[in-house]
């Protein structure tokens, strides 16, 4: 360990004393560079350079780009004290190497150091200013190519670093210089991917669930400085474009409704003037440039296929959504390409894109991660293909790190130098890998990339200037040589980061309904939930759950909302009742969408069809149609079984062959009497009878009191005519108290002869005159016939005795009234008081009393 310590500070000495000096600058200590192959985590200050430095160190001028043999170079930026402290004593000075890159995994190593790993130093500078806690100092460096000691084409490392009193660096940052002298390399073909892809906005066609777009359109907004930046440079580049953004640019371009997750109301939103000049911007930006239009909503095309959705990812792909680029564009897709997420895509992807996307030829675009190296001793280019279902296709291979390069975060301060001198670095690489071979590279950025303004124009005017850079159009290179690769496959790795299955099973509801929807609008271009589940399936939402489940809920909201005006509705607390065993009952059907005709079919179902069958609606009466604020009132025959609450389900149903359900429908009980016609019919001739019983029995009865008060006025004689001694009460044929046929003396058996020589005392006038309907002494009907007694065996009256009185054998005022009792009244002669009680069909009851 001595001597390793040993070794080490006779290093240090060495190069104090081979220190080289720039101009104006003291003697400076030098350090030999490290070797390429070295990690930056073995290296002294990697751990340092790793943690949040003191001094923040910001780049914000390094020119030229690229450094001539005769050039001036200028380094310039800021510095910052963040430590929350004084730091007294600060300075500024460069660090750089002289020797070039030799590989692009070097230049890897070097962007990740601090500036210390850097063997060449210049004279520091005092930063009084930014020696207090916030303080803040701009500095600056100037200085020649040749005091650089540049050699030859290639890159070169170069840092900036801050140092305490003490001498320890509290701050830094490293980055390259592109030195071209006169000699000349062969340009690398070089051709950009411009990408207008952006994050999804809206629920419904007419409603945004924020307002993120606006700003983004205005000027210093990320998707006008990217239009912006395309049109004011003749870099050739190819568009890819979503059709979804123009979409919601449209919309804007109207009156548009922001109503954010969960908030009750929404705000309208003015036309926006913004929206219409990006739309103008656009159509002038791009009307040379070749353009490619990515599927509606740029879904999460892997997530699809693995969740088998292959069918919305037709829809998404589907001309009619497409087709909104081309209309805005006034000129259709010039260049066909697929473009998975993240450029990634599983063997059942690449097939499902190629049948859908890659019809009549164009490429896939895939990133250079997805492949390996070509085979020893060649040079990796842009072209190779893909082997799918639909035959081998090509694959346009984007570089990966210069994708990574370019999309990072510029914003921060400082970084888009360091983006821009980077991606000269690489380009430069390339193009020194293989001077005199011809090279191709296709840069495209990220989809949703956010350059700091005026990053994106530097960039292409650097494609078109650099002298190792030929830019060129997309489809000249897609025309090149296919280069055999080996496909790594789809790496499991991503698949976390994909839509999930139960994220895309609730989308997938959604579509369900959205579709049974669109089904019962007349004109569904009007209002169309399609393209809002193929929002909700956008490759936008990864790594964004929360955003998604609100713009998820949002979508649910306002289908329900509006499904929810196109509905049945029923009688008061579903409930409906019949007073016989059929009839119809009524159902109402509406339509309060507004300006949007729709076209429905009514079914009706009885939960038990043995109990309650559910007539059959005539076909005009089964499809409806129905203007926007329309109600229609429908009248559904049903015919029961038996008594009871039955329930019906009624349920709207699309129109067509294919018809199916429309919304959740209602279900109403329908409650049953059992009172049909027939029964009313019954009920009613048994009310008939009683009331005539109830007359004739009141007849009998008035007849019977006539009697009684007959007889209270007579004298009280004998009859004259023989017959029955009556009873106690008149008619009732039976012998008085005390008595029996026969007993009195002087009176015969009735019936029997009269004896020879018998005198009949002849009775008192006044006596016989007083009975009504008495015959007339010595009369031929004063005699009984033979066998008519008035008694039956059980001292009961019966019908020959009450028939022999009916024939005239009573003269006396006891007789019994000439007229039998209806079939449905009782042959007593005074009802008891239940006999009338239970009325028709009554619990227990009787129909006509007794003898009904």
């Amino acid at each position: 360990m001595r001597k390793v310590k040993r070794a080490a500070a006779l290093a240090a000495v060495l190069s104090c004393i081979t220190a080289v000096a720039l101009p104006g600058a003291a003697a400076a200590r030098t350090r030999p560079a490290a070797p390429a192959a070295v990690s930056p985590a073995t290296l002294p200050g990697a751990e340092r350079g790793q943690s949040r430095p003191q001094v923040n160190l910001a780049l914000t001028t390094v020119t030229p780009n690229p450094v001539t043999a005769q050039a001036k170079v200028r380094i310039a930026g800021t510095a910052e004290n963040r430590s929350g402290h004084q730091l007294a004593g600060l300075t500024v000075r460069l660090r750089y190497g002289t020797q070039p890159m030799t590989s692009r995994g070097q230049l890897d190593q070097y962007a990740t150091w601090q500036p210390s790993q850097l063997p060449n130093v210049s004279a520091p500078k005092p930063l009084a200013r930014a020696a207090a806690a916030g303080g803040r100092e701009n500095w600056g460096f100037g200085f020649s190519a040749t005091a650089l000691r540049l050699r030859g084409f290639g890159v070169y490392p170069i840092g900036v670093e801050v140092l305490n009193s003490a001498g320890q660096a509290v701050g830094g940052v490293t980055t390259f210089i592109t030195f071209m002298p006169k000699q000349r390399v062969k340009p690398v073909a070089v051709s950009w991917v411009w990408p207008l892809i952006d994050r999804q906005h809206r629920s419904n066609d007419r409603t945004f669930i924020d307002d993120r777009l606006s700003k983004d359109l205005a000027e210093g907004g990320r998707l006008h400085d990217l239009v912006s930046a395309a049109k004011q440079t003749t870099t050739p580049i190819t568009w890819s474009i979503d059709p979804a953004l123009v979409d919601d640019v449209q919309q804007m371009t109207r009156s548009y409704t922001v109503k954010a997750p969960r908030a009750k109301q929404g705000v309208e939103k003015k036309q926006s003037p913004a929206a219409a000049a990006w739309l103008a911007a656009l159509k002038e930006a791009a009307k040379t440039d070749p353009y490619a239009v990515v599927p509606y909503g740029d879904p999460d095309a892997i997530a699809l296929v693995r969740n088998e959705m292959t069918t919305h990812l037709a829809i998404a792909s589907d001309p009619r959504n497409t087709g909104i680029v081309s209309n805005a564009l006034s000129r259709q897709p010039t260049t066909q390409m697929a473009w998975p997420t993240s450029g990634a895509a599983g063997q059942l992807t690449l097939n499902a894109l190629a049948k859908l996307n890659l019809k009549g030829g164009g490429s896939f675009l895939m990133s250079s991660s997805q492949f390996q190296e070509p085979a020893q001793g060649a040079l990796a280019n842009a072209m190779t293909t893909l082997p799918t279902s639909q035959g081998a296709k090509k694959a346009i291979v984007y570089d990966e790190k210069i994708n990574e390069i370019v999309s990072g975060d510029t914003r921060t301060p400082g970084t888009a130098v360091l983006t821009e001198q980077r991606f000269l670095a690489e380009t430069a690489m390339i193009a020194a890998e293989a001077p005199n071979a011809q090279r191709t590279l296709v840069v495209a950025p990220n989809r949703h990339w956010n350059p700091t303004p005026g990053l994106a124009k530097r960039l292409l005017d650097y494609t078109a200037r650099a002298p190792w850079m030929n830019a060129t159009a997309l489809d000249k290179i897609a025309r090149t040589q296919p280069q055999a690769r080996q496909f790594n496959g789809y790496p499991e790795a991503y698949q976390q980061y994909e839509l999930g299955i139960s994220y895309l099973d609730m989308v997938q509801e959604i579509a369900r309904r959205a579709s049974s929807f669109a089904a019962v609008l007349v004109d569904a271009d009007n209002l169309n939930y399609q393209r809002s589940v193929l929002r909700l399936e956008s490759a936008a939402w990864r790594g964004r759950p929360g955003r998604a489940k609100q713009a998820r809920q949002a979508v649910s909201d306002e289908l329900n909302a509006d499904m929810g005006r196109v509905r049945v509705i029923t009688p008061p607390q579903n409930r409906v009742a019949f007073a016989g065993s059929s009839g119809k009952f009524p159902v109402t059907i509406v339509n309060d969408l507004p300006n949007q005709r729709i076209k429905v079919q009514l079914d009706a179902v009885s939960e038990n069809s043995a109990k309650l069958r559910i007539g059959t609606l005539d076909a005009k009466d089964r499809e409806i149609i129905l203007d926007p604020g329309q109600k229609v009132a429908k009248w559904i025959p049903a015919q029961a079984s038996g008594n009871g609450n039955f329930r019906v389900h009624l349920q709207l149903m699309t129109s067509g062959p294919k018809s199916r359900k429309f919304g959740d429908g209602e279900t109403l009980t329908v409650r049953t009497t059992g009172y049909g016609r027939l029964a009313l019919l019954i009920t009613g001739g048994g009310l008939a009878v009683l009331f005539v019983g109830v007359g004739v029995r009141a007849v009998r009865a008035r007849r019977r009191r006539n009697t009684e008060a007959a007889d209270e006025g007579s004298t009280g004689a004998e009859p004259a005519a023989t017959g029955p001694q009556g009873g106690p009460f008149p008619g009732s044929g039976m012998a008085g108290p005390g008595l029996s046929p026969g007993t009195e003396p002087g009176l015969p058996l009735p019936g029997a002869p009269d004896a020879p020589g018998a005198t009949r005392a002849a009775p008192d006038a006044a006596s016989t005159s007083g009975v009504p309907g008495a015959a007339p002494a010595g009369s031929s009907e004063s005699s009984e016939s033979p066998g008519s007694s008035g008694t039956a065996p059980d001292g009961l009256p019966s019908d020959s005795a009450e028939s022999g009185a009916a024939n005239g054998s009573a003269t006396g005022p006891r007789a019994r009234p000439e007229f039998s009792p209806g079939p449905e009244l009782p042959t007593n002669d005074a009802p008891t008081r239940g006999e009338w009680r239970a009325g028709p069909g009554g619990p227990g009851g009787r129909r006509g009393g007794n003898g009904g």
